[in-house]
């Protein structure tokens, strides 16, 4: 009961002591009987009120997200008055906020449109709806309750890439290649007349009659890469000054990496020593994605780049890559996207080269030792690469 109505009948309460007329009480139980229908009246249409939220729970960095509510009165008595509030995280707190005060009759439906704006990638919490409702008069208190939880996905930024530069140890697959050491059959080339030695499986008899003489075909050279992109993001593997920009330029590279060897057609896999917000495992761990290809494969990856956070000491990126590697085919090429290299981990490395891997070392952010590790890298024959901000990137994309 709310203050003003406790009041008004201890006024109506008094009147009747004093004046002891009829008419007074008449007036007392009107009000009564007009408090108790209007609390009931707005609790059972508050409950007939049905909320949908629609809009496209994946985008990316600063794309306009339509979100768009749909309000329907699915009971014959009339909403009187509803408000609505729309929650939001204090992440898109620059967003448009969504609040609307309505009136709905019986079934009756309302839409309406608000617009959000992620200015980075993560994994947001949308809603819950509050609904709010009451009498006209403001007789009965106010009823509220809760709608459910909606979650949108930002993804990072993907870089396009044009030029990079992987080693493989495949001879099979479908990236052209400069070195003529491995041939591709299901691409050929040309043809040209038959020299002792050439092998009679790659004669083409039908070219041979038709021209009077021996013609063998010419196939393009190609590679095949399995790639497993390793990223690390333990804070401590990071310059502190710089950590939170260099991880999350980490994970733009594993993004745009991860599109560019798909967009090759290729096979790529993804583990990180990241927290998954989403993840199901009691210790928070992101799960590992094994190699595939396609689209679909890359989304997989993408919302886990999109959900990651950074964690200290939770797995060491050493374990990660001792854990991973052991499923490692012969030939696979890892790249490696760190803060930071120490010498127990340059001798993983060691041992991942001499079990036929590829090993690509990737930088990211400031890194104190950087000429140190990599005038190691070249002495074990690794390739590195050092990106002190998304600029740096450039290299890949002439």
């Amino acid at each position: 009961m709310s203050e003003y109505f406790a009041l008004l009948i201890g006024i109506i309460i008094g009147l009747a002591a004093l004046l002891q007329e009829d008419f007074v009480l008449t007036l007392l139980y009107f009000v009564v009987a007009a408090y108790a229908l209007s609390r009931w009246w707005s609790g059972r249409a508050l409950k007939a009120v049905v909320v949908k939220r629609i809009f496209n729970n994946r985008a990316f960095i600063n794309d306009k997200v339509e979100i768009h509510i749909e309000v329907h009165n699915s009971g014959r008595l009339p909403v009187v008055w509803l408000r609505l509030h729309d929650s939001l995280p204090v992440e898109l707190s620059g967003s448009e906020i969504f609040r609307r005060v309505v009136g709905l009759g019986p079934h009756a439906t309302q839409r309406f449109t608000y617009t959000i704006q992620p200015p980075r990638r993560g994994y947001y919490q949308v809603g819950p709806l509050y609904l709010y409702s009451g009498d006209l008069l403001g007789m009965a208190e106010e009823e509220g309750r809760q709608g459910h939880i909606d979650y949108l996905t930002v993804y990072p930024r993907v870089m396009s890439l044009t030029k990079i530069g992987l080693p493989s140890r495949s001879p099979m697959g479908t990236l052209h290649h400069h070195q003529p050491i491995f041939e591709d059959p299901s691409r050929v080339r040309g043809k040209r007349d038959y020299v002792a030695g050439d092998s009679l499986r790659r004669v083409d008899w039908k070219a041979s009659a038709n021209l009077g003489r021996m013609q063998v075909k010419q196939f393009e050279p190609s590679i095949a890469l399995e790639t497993v992109i390793l990223l690390n993001l333990d804070r401590d593997d990071y310059y502190y000054r710089s950590r939170n920009d260099a991880t999350e330029l980490g994970i733009v590279v594993a993004a745009s990496l991860a599109n560019w060897i798909t967009a090759q057609k290729q096979t790529v896999g993804f583990a990180t020593n990241g927290a998954d917000v989403q993840s199901m495992a009691a210790d928070g761990r992101a799960p590992v994605l094994p190699t595939e290809k396609g689209r679909a494969h890359l989304m997989r990856i993408l919302d886990i780049l999109a959900r990651i956070q950074t964690t200290e000491k939770q797995t060491p990126f050493i374990q990660l890559l001792r854990r991973q590697r052991v499923h490692m085919a012969w030939g696979t090429t890892v790249i490696l996207i760190t803060g930071d290299v120490n010498d127990a981990l340059f001798e993983e490395l060691f041992i991942a080269r001499r079990a036929g891997l590829d090993i690509v070392l990737i930088l990211c952010g400031h890194v104190i030792a950087a000429d140190e590790i990599k005038h190691k890298a070249q002495h074990f024959g690794i390739q590195i690469q050092q990106f002190a901000s998304e600029a740096d990137m450039d290299i890949w994309r002439r």
